[in-house]
């Protein structure tokens, strides 16, 4: 789910202009009073579905546990900021595993918080179920490990697979959500790369590099690149990705 965050200047100003004396409210016709009065129930509306608490737990909904927390600036405020990794206690959802025994395969989900000054924190965007559990199966290879992390003011949503190599996906604040602007993986075979595929949705360009010597020690490989366009798209936003293990460039 998603909460605007920021309250439209001209939404508001609107509101003033027509609230600010009632001599000015009486002499407008019935159709503009109407006007007026719904557009301040829009504000209110508004208004209440801001979310705010000093304490970052308080925005775990009914049903999730704290998994992870993450902290940093997200918004280059200079104040930390808050991601909340949650997961859900659906007990439906935990089995009993030939080899493995019992395993937990409740989803996980984001909250992202931002920090203001009077040092609430103000919920940004919401997903509960985006992330598949820890426990899944890797086949015979562990499953790949999920990490959340800020780096120079984007969020960084890490799949690590080991010897396999990795995948990445790059958000950035947009409006009251995080929107994707990139997207890097590396299929590697141990120690040596087989191939990197780095994409900038901003730009629309996709570069490839691919290992042409198979003979190569790791950081001897010699990389074939080619650049191409990607189709243009709706862009991807943190709140409407359903799961990430369906995402796929």
């Amino acid at each position: 789910m998603r909460n605007l965050l920021y309250l439209p200047f001209v939404a508001a100003g609107l509101f003033l202009s027509v609230a600010c004396k009632d001599s000015k409210e009486n002499k407008l016709p019935s159709s503009a009073k109407n006007e007026a009065l719904s557009l301040e129930k829009v504000i209110e509306d508004h208004v209440e579905t801001v979310k705010t608490n000093k304490e970052p737990n308080s925005f775990i909904p009914k049903g999730f546990v704290l998994f992870e927390k993450v902290k940093g600036d997200l918004n280059n405020d200079g104040l930390e900021d808050c991601i909340l990794i949650i997961k859900g206690t659906e007990k439906s959802e935990i089995i009993q595993d030939e080899y493995r025994g019992k395993l937990d395969r409740n989803r996980r989900g984001i909250i992202v918080l931002l920090k203001t000054k009077n040092g609430d924190y103000q919920l940004v965007t919401e997903n509960d179920k985006c992330f598949s559990s820890e426990n899944e199966e890797g086949g015979a290879y562990y499953a790949p490990e999920l990490m959340v992390y800020v780096e120079k003011g984007n969020l960084f949503v890490h799949y690590a697979h080991g010897r396999y190599g990795y995948w990445k996906y790059t958000f950035r604040l947009k409006g009251s959500d995080f929107q994707l602007i990139g997207y890097d993986a590396s299929d590697d075979n141990g120690p040596v790369v087989n191939n990197e595929t780095s994409i900038n949705f901003l730009t629309g360009k996709k570069q490839d590099k691919v290992n042409t010597d198979p003979n190569a020690e790791s950081g001897e490989e010699v990389f074939e690149e080619t650049w191409s366009k990607i189709q243009a798209q709706k862009p991807i936003m943190l709140s409407e990705i359903k799961d990430f293990d369906n995402l796929d460039f």
